[in-house]
């Protein structure tokens, strides 16, 4: 959505068991989630969120829904909403990060259980360059006192959508055959924002100004023509990033937590870019608030560095780790956005947690 923002601690993560598969990539790994989660019986769907306050935003649903298969569904507190096959969708009138816990509101009014939330909403840039960005959400970094500027609630983060990375290829795919490509940069963006949700969770979003915004071209891109109908398989298709399947039939379970580095994480889409790479939480230099101990050189320990960061890391490593069950989530260093006190104490911080560090390679 906007270039930063924040969330918080609301209720627990629900994370997944695993349960019914097996892969080998030099060991044997269980890969698939307990789909009892939730109520027994309960259809597992999807649910995309959108409103009408927002022109990037309803844009999108207005293309999706123009596309043939759509039924009314039942209103949630006056928000109306639409099914398609096993994905729901609901337009709100309320801005896109002031509605907390709809998976949890949708699962007690329908018996159903939201397995995955994806929100349409804009982005804004003070650079004004259009784009077309996915990103996990959540500000882990935020201390208890702080109020988040956009939603959520302080060392909080959701589940991140094991469709990121697979999304974000295909959308620039789409993109490039509809000829947004250069005008538009497609790109993922750091950990960011609210509203406070607990399913595995990515906002897809166009920018950066009202003009873009508007876009019918970016809309369809988005929505119909592209990312949401292709990615969901709801023309008939096989589902992009569907971790269930591809951990059976990929055998690759590596999952990339990325950290440090800027809003766009450019050294983490560098691998990214890669066919079958995983992606969890981005947690960008700015989520990482690490005091200066008085000696910033080489010699400082973790234990000497205050801040937040060490909090936010266990919080974007537990959730990644609940939305890739049976995955092996490594940490992806950007190397050179750290001081010399900085790498180090964060290197030892992930080893004491037993979080391993991986190198672009081990990724893909």
């Amino acid at each position: 959505m906007w270039a930063v923002g924040g969330i918080g601690r609301g209720y627990a993560h629900r994370i997944p068991r695993p349960a019914s598969c097996t892969i080998t990539r030099k060991a044997t790994t269980s890969c698939f989630p307990d789909t009892s989660r939730g109520r027994k019986g309960g259809e597992m769907v999807t649910l995309i969120v959108s409103t009408t306050a927002d022109a990037a935003s309803i844009g999108p649903a207005s293309a999706l829904l123009a596309m043939p298969g759509w039924l009314p569904g039942p209103s949630l507190q006056e928000i109306p909403s639409f099914k398609n096959g096993e994905v729901r969708l609901l337009k709100q009138d309320t801005s896109i990060i002031s509605e907390d816990h709809l998976d949890k509101r949708w699962e007690e009014l329908t018996g159903e259980v939201v397995e995955e939330t994806i929100f349409l909403s804009r982005h804004t840039a003070v650079s004004n360059r259009p784009s077309l960005t996915v990103h996990p959400i959540g500000v882990p970094h935020l201390r208890d006192d702080e109020v988040p500027p956009q939603g959520g609630k302080p060392g909080w983060a959701a589940p991140p959508s094991p469709r990121i990375g697979a999304w974000l290829r295909l959308l620039k795919t789409i993109a490039n055959s509809h000829n947004l490509i250069p005008e538009f940069e497609v790109t993922l963006e750091a950990t960011h924002h609210g509203p406070v949700i607990n399913s595995p969770t990515m906002f897809v979003e166009i920018g950066s100004t009202e003009e873009h915004w508007k876009r019918q071209d970016a809309a369809q891109v988005v929505a119909s023509v592209g990312l949401i109908w292709e990615g969901l398989g709801l023309g008939g298709g096989v589902k992009a990033g569907d971790w269930k399947r591809s951990c059976r039939h990929d055998g690759n379970n590596k999952v990339l937590l990325g950290i440090g580095g800027g809003h766009y994480a450019p050294r983490h889409m560098d691998i990214v870019w890669h066919d079958g790479v995983w992606v969890g939480h981005l947690l960008s230099g700015y989520a990482l608030p690490m005091e200066d101990p008085g000696k910033s050189n080489a010699q400082g320990d973790a234990k000497d560095i205050g801040g937040t960061w060490k909090h936010a890391i266990k919080v974007a490593y537990e959730v990644t780790k609940s939305a890739f069950p049976g995955g092996e989530v490594l940490a992806h260093l950007d190397q050179k956005s750290f001081k010399s006190w900085q790498k180090k104490a964060i290197t030892e911080f992930l080893k004491e947690q037993n979080i391993k560090i991986g190198k672009p390679n081990d990724f893909y």
